[in-house]
């Protein structure tokens, strides 16, 4: 298919674009695209080739976010949620308070997953999660345990002594359904050393997500941008998950999403004074589709840090998926940028409002119902 627009990676477009074409695109490509401001004429491409997969469809999940404890030992300097041991507002929830969270959730909202994220908190073995799951899986066993992420994985697997396959080995026989895709900011350790120093490094983010695949554990993979990294750090990122996906394809999802850097140490000592910004979300959610086509199929419109307007052109842009209901989630809401309550009700409506019919899914993006 050729192109009638000019535009400085014509060529490229062209390529993705092509019906014969296999995803071999390389860091020249995305590196390319990323330096590239014709937003306008690469995000045409990325919502064809959305189109070409998904039609008129846009998918959302029914969620329940539990951050289970704000106890954390990494103090990542982007994170406005953690709290030190021993802090007067740390927390952690009970099993009990966890597993009734959950059913209230299922009863109110008749939610289709939850995802169980926190800090990283050396007081909390390997028990507390299998029992959290079983328990959840007893009371809602149709409800899907999409949770952790390889850092959590890591922090259990220093408590227990363990390597962290046999605790992946643990969780998934305790009811864990899929990962979530935190802790991977951007993949490249001279940021990490400046944003994250004391949490796990890229390779060990990419082995634990590659040992869960190899378990038939699936996972999203994510992008938190907009802080320290330049625009080849973006790149080399997103060309590492490229890789793991090539050898494992055990990532269902991409989300990318923009730093926010209100009530954090990045702000506070102003190495970071404003959000990236919105045409930066469009691109990256454009470039995500058009590297990932034929790798990961479902890209996240990532309204949790830029709010439904936003997250509604970014469906325009080669998103396919609004993400999920939230209810309780407390990590985004610690900035103080916004309120991260949204329900049923407010997804279908922005998704009706571009014309696009709106889609119940599952944990696997599988079609629930259409609205």
């Amino acid at each position: 298919m050729a192109l009638t627009l000019e535009s400085d990676v014509k060529d490229i477009l062209e390529r993705v674009l092509d019906s014969r074409y296999e995803n071999d695109l390389t860091y020249d490509d995305c590196l390319r695209l990323m330096r590239s401001n014709d937003v306008h004429a690469i995000g045409m491409v990325a919502y064809a080739l959305k189109r070409r997969l998904f039609g008129n469809r846009v998918t959302f999940i029914n969620n329940l976010i539990l951050n289970y404890t704000n106890i954390c030992i990494t103090y990542c300097k982007f994170c406005a949620f953690y709290r030190p041991p021993k802090h007067k507002e740390g927390y952690t929830v009970s099993v009990e308070d966890g597993v009734k969270r959950v059913v209230t959730a299922k009863s109110l909202y008749n939610i289709r997953q939850v995802m169980i994220q926190g800090g990283h908190n050396p007081e909390l073995g390997i028990e507390y999660y299998e029992d959290l799951f079983r328990l959840i899986k007893q009371k809602c066993p149709d409800v899907a345990i999409h949770s952790l992420s390889p850092s959590e994985i890591d922090m259990i697997s220093k408590v227990e002594h363990s390597s962290t396959k046999e605790v992946l080995s643990r969780l998934k026989d305790a009811g864990l359904d899929s990962i979530a895709g935190g802790g991977a900011e951007i993949l490249v350790d001279e940021v990490r050393d400046v944003i994250s120093p004391l949490k796990i490094k890229s390779n060990d983010w990419l082995r634990i997500m590659e040992e869960a695949h190899m378990l038939g554990i699936p996972s999203s993979a994510t992008m938190m941008y907009g802080h320290v990294e330049s625009i080849e750090h973006r790149a080399l990122s997103l060309m590492k998950i490229i890789e793991l996906q090539r050898k494992t394809r055990g990532f269902i999802a991409f989300i990318p999403w923009n730093f926010e850097p209100n009530n954090t140490e990045l702000y506070s000592k102003g190495i970071v004074k404003y959000p990236s910004g919105g045409m930066q979300l469009l691109k990256m959610i454009s470039i995500a589709r058009i590297m990932l086509y034929g790798l990961i199929d479902h890209i996240q419109s990532s309204w949790l840090t830029n709010g439904i307007p936003m997250a509604q052109l970014a469906l325009l842009y080669g998103a396919d998926d609004f993400g999920g209901t939230l209810h309780g989630e407390e990590v985004v809401t610690a900035t103080g940028a916004r309120s991260t309550t949204l329900t049923q009700d407010i997804i279908v409506n922005a998704i009706k409002q571009l014309g696009m019919v709106p889609v119940e899914r599952d944990n696997m993006y599988n079609y629930l119902c259409m609205m």
